[in-house]
């Protein structure tokens, strides 16, 4: 078995003890993923498209790191706080993902780490060998 761990840098990965993203051979997983900004605040407070646009550009760059695209994805998992926010998640995630068309998941859930996240989203990507 051939591991990489891929960091983003984020603050929570030490804290927490976990890695951005998990290549196991041709395997990616990528952990849950909020709307982190650069500077360690939180991505478009309050607009739940523009924190989806953040999540995927996180995850795009640890797919790439691991050697990936994001047309290696077959799975995403979107949670959201607000299920009346459940088209602006949608339309994000289809501008990333609408010639993909992974296997997706979208949960409302009660909370997330940050009060001021609405989403939080992981991935899982196959690379060709």
């Amino acid at each position: 078995m051939n591991k990489k761990l891929i960091s983003s840098g984020s603050p929570y990965e030490n804290q927490i003890g976990f890695s951005r993203a998990v290549r196991i051979d041709n395997r990616i997983i990528v952990s849950g993923t909020g709307p982190i900004a650069e500077d360690g605040s939180t991505a478009a407070p309050g607009d739940a498209y523009g924190q989806v646009i953040r999540c995927l550009e996180i995850i795009k760059k640890a797919i790439e790191d691991a050697g990936g695209s994001l047309g290696d994805v077959v799975r995403t998992r979107m949670y959201l706080t607000d299920v009346s926010k459940w088209e602006e998640v949608g339309r994000a995630h289809g501008e990333f993902f609408r010639d993909i068309k992974p296997a997706a998941t979208m949960l409302v859930v009660s909370g997330l780490v940050r009060d001021d996240w609405l989403v939080e989203i992981e991935v899982e990507a196959v690379i060709s060998l």
